[in-house]
């Protein structure tokens, strides 16, 4: 038996050929982690690297990563985008140690070898030697030692890469309906950055991927919600997964005018003791005109593009060990923003993010079912709202976007 035979045998068993019900293990298991770095991270995926307008002109770069894997983003010279590994040809040294950059090159402290920005080998300290002394042999061929390049895509100003070549291109991966609410929200209008942060999430990167892709916990787990009658469950809405399973948008409609009245008339009082002295943070308008009040889009394997009312965000989710995550959330505005625009987006970023009034739950609960794993691993999680299959639903008390996430992850897993 090869060594790579006994690879394809590695791995978490599931209890069936299904995807509603989950062994636990596939969040605590380190093996199962170091699979998942090779079959979905560096796998025939497509992965958010950064913002076009970050490396807006020839010379920025920015440093970020894919899994676990260090990535460099540059603006070559003739316009192109390129990624490739943040990991010197010569001794594997960290080429870029700060976040983002300009320059015309990019050159390892340790020991000088330099490289332009498509990653392409341009010089090596001491080739030639000292004084005819020393330096590279003869049949050293800088052509031979490139950084590894990833393919390179666009869509709306989003930047996505892959590390394998054969990988369907970036609008087949994420299918029609993905690609219409990523359009939905970002075409026609260059999105700029207006805040960003970064919170540790103390569990698997897996267990955040599937809350966002939770559709009804909101209406439990999120006080605020609640308290202030800001969601309904009855509010018109739905799911809408792509053919993979992994990507997918969930979407509530709301009556602006409506609620505009509603909250006039009863002060935002959702009980005697509780009111909002201030409302503005929920001040909103139907700028799509199409009555959506909250689009939550997932690309698989790690990426939300959020619109909930007038809060814009992209969300990337970095895997830091079996039970460590990053999140950074990056608050978008576009440049033909009114003052007043820029301001509400400002206003209701408040809700959204590593302390956002409905948010912050998120940040937890991940961490309290890390914690109840914990040597504790046997059995499974029970995923069987709205059905046992991730199609498309007209309602959102549903898992079928979780169970979409399960069934593109055990096709790349091989499980």
């Amino acid at each position: 038996m090869s060594i790579q035979d006994l690879d394809l045998r590695a791995g978490v068993a599931w209890p069936s050929n299904g995807i509603s019900e989950v062994p636990f293990r596939l969040y605590t298991d380190p093996e199962q982690y170091r699979l998942e770095q090779e079959r979905i991270f560096k796998g025939p995926t497509w992965n958010y690297l950064c913002l076009a307008g970050e490396v807006a002109n020839p010379g920025d770069w920015v440093a970020t990563t894919v899994g676990e894997v260090a990535v460099v983003v540059a603006r070559a010279p003739d316009g192109a985008i390129n990624a490739f590994v943040n990991r010197c040809a010569h001794r594997g040294n960290l080429l870029c140690l700060e976040g983002r950059g300009h320059g015309r090159e990019i050159t390892c402290i340790y020991h000088g070898w330099s490289y332009d920005l498509s990653g392409r080998l341009t010089g090596v300290a001491f080739e030639r030697g000292v004084k005819r002394q020393g330096g590279m042999p003869p049949e050293f061929r800088k052509e031979e030692h490139h950084l590894q390049q990833l393919r390179v895509a666009e869509l709306c100003g989003l930047v996505f890469g892959s590390f394998d070549p054969d990988v369907p291109d970036l609008e087949s991966y994420l299918g029609p309906v993905v690609v219409g609410g990523v359009k939905r929200v970002l075409a026609g209008r260059p999105a700029h950055i207006i805040g960003r942060s970064t919170q540790i999430l103390p569990n698997n990167w897996k267990l955040y991927f599937e809350n966002v892709k939770d559709t009804y916990h909101a209406s439990i787990l999120h006080t605020f919600l609640n308290v202030f009658r800001i969601n309904r469950m009855s509010q018109p809405g739905g799911i809408n997964i792509a053919e993979n399973g992994g990507n997918h948008f969930s979407f509530a409609k709301l009556d602006y005018a409506a609620e505009d009245e509603d909250y006039r008339r009863e002060a935002l009082r959702a009980s005697n003791d509780l009111h909002l002295e201030d409302r503005s943070i929920l001040d909103s308008v139907d700028e799509y005109g199409d009555q959506v009040s909250v689009q939550i889009l997932t690309i698989f394997p790690g990426m939300v593009l959020q619109q909930i009312r007038n809060t814009l965000a992209v969300r990337v989710l970095r895997p830091r060990g079996v039970d460590k995550s990053e999140l950074e959330w990056i608050h978008l505005g576009f440049a033909d923003d009114d003052e007043a625009m820029m301001e509400r987006r400002l206003r209701q970023g408040n809700l959204i993010g590593a302390a956002g009034y409905i948010s912050m739950e998120d940040g937890c609960v991940g961490g309290f079912v890390q914690r109840a794993l914990a040597y504790n691993d046997d059995q499974s999680g029970i995923v069987m709202m709205g059905g046992h299959d991730a199609e498309s639903q007209t309602f959102r008390a549903s898992e079928a976007a979780i169970r979409g996430f399960w069934k593109q992850y055990r096709a790349l897993m091989g499980a």
